[in-house]
């Protein structure tokens, strides 16, 4: 891990090369997608067949291989232990809370020239959601993907989730059922972003795709964006913790570490003003680390990419937090609101000493898909918006035609557009 200290003279140099820092997929990736993608768009079904035979070990045969049934979902759903049900519906019943308040209102009013003008949403037809199967799945990232696109008014939800030797996790398809998700299917990898995007004899195509996934499924909606709307392109997680000497440095290495442990390519990253509590916090991650089932994997971002940071006033946290515009932010001091209303670029803020950013991942509410490598100077996390698109509307009257026609008459003149200004001017009688 790399220790700094904000007052040594090549700090400024060690923590520019931090904030440039890339962890994402490399021009190979890119290459294998895009014949993957070509590869799809052209044979379709065989193709997909052939992917998944090749990475899942599943070869789909009949149509009951490829898609689940809802019955299952429901079958699923219904096996769940008590307590875990109570969970994800808790989970669910917040989510959906949050989004429903995110619905934005259709405009419709009329100006002082008499020409009424507006715009109303409305929800896109389709939307799918890509699942990670096998090991890594994760039922509360299918629940806040597909209850923003629920509530928006999606009509049809599509899932893709792969099926590593056939094997689908139950937790998946009874959060599908509980999100009231229409379909899912047997695909995974960049394959099945192809397959949603471009469609095949069995699936029909989408309009937007979201989803978390590996570096193949990150690149591939990237390179399909145009085709189909995405969320994002989602890189390895980061969380930024900013905390003073007043914590419990178990509470903060157990907080670095709930990221560390997502993927070999995540970053944890802390800002203190006290020397004496990172080097407490230091040791109580290597002491965590020992009691973790995915210990491996946080052991290799925690050693390749965790950072320490000393600062001589937290003052100053806010600077740098903004440069490096991280997916999480925790402010773990007595005022965070002192901070955070300094804080420009971040996916989502934690507030106070008892706000871990695990409650986000799963029942606070707000959406856990957030903007990763500094995208959250530019972007924000996922919403009802990202299901939505906005049409505007004019309504002219000849009052109003002759009030504003002919300044438009004169700007399409100008830029030499004179079937533009010929289109007013006939109704104007020019």
């Amino acid at each position: 891990m790399l220790r700094l200290d904000a007052s040594a003279p090549g700090f400024a140099a060690a923590f520019a090369q931090l904030v440039d820092d890339r962890r994402e997929s490399h021009a190979d990736i890119a290459r294998d997608v895009a014949a993957i993608i070509a590869d799809v768009r052209a044979r379709g079904d065989a193709a997909l067949a052939e992917y998944s035979a090749r990475f899942d070990r599943f070869a789909p045969q009949s149509d009951a291989d490829w898609r689940i049934g809802l019955d299952a979902c429901r079958e699923a759903y219904d096996a769940l232990t008590p307590d875990l049900r109570a969970a994800l519906e808790l989970a669910a019943q917040r989510i959906r809370a949050y989004h429903a308040a995110q619905m934005p209102e259709n405009r419709d009013y009329t100006d002082e020239t008499g020409i009424r003008l507006g715009a109303v949403w409305q929800a896109v037809d389709g939307a799918g959601l890509y699942v990670p199967g096998g090991l890594a799945a994760y039922p509360s990232s299918l629940l806040m993907n597909a209850i923003p696109a629920k509530v928006a008014g999606v009509e049809r939800l599509v899932i893709a989730t792969p099926s590593p030797d056939g094997a689908v996790n139950p937790l998946v398809l009874a959060a599908a059922y509980l999100a009231g998700v229409d379909e899912v299917w047997r695909m995974g990898g960049a394959q099945a972003i192809a397959a949603l995007a471009y469609g095949t004899e069995r699936i029909r195509p989408v309009d937007v795709i979201t989803g978390p996934g590996n570096a193949w499924v990150a690149e591939a909606k990237r390179q399909l964006f145009g085709v189909v709307g995405i969320d994002m392109v989602a890189g390895p997680s980061e969380i930024l913790v900013i905390a003073d000497a007043l914590n419990d440095p178990v509470w903060i290495a157990a907080d670095l570490l709930s990221q560390a442990e997502h993927d070999p390519a995540a970053q944890a990253i802390l800002i203190t003003d006290d020397a004496a509590f990172a080097d407490a916090v230091i040791a109580a991650v290597e002491a965590e680390l020992v009691l973790l089932p995915k210990a491996a994997i946080a052991r290799a971002s925690w050693d390749r990419y965790g950072t320490v940071i000393v600062v001589d006033t937290l003052d100053a946290a806010p600077a740098l937090a903004n440069r490096l515009a991280a997916e999480h932010v925790e402010i773990a001091t007595d005022n965070p609101q002192a901070l955070f209303a300094q804080i420009r670029h971040a996916g989502s803020v934690f507030l106070g000493r008892m706000t871990p950013e695990a409650i986000g991942d799963y029942i606070a509410g707000p959406n856990h898909v957030l903007p990763t490598g500094r995208r959250a100077r530019f972007s924000s996390g996922l919403s009802v918006l990202d299901f939505m698109k906005r049409t505007s509307f004019i309504a002219v009257d000849g009052a109003g035609l002759a009030a504003v026609g002919p300044a438009a008459i004169a700007l399409a003149n100008a830029e030499g557009l004179t079937a533009h200004a010929r289109s007013i001017e006939v109704r104007l009688g020019i």
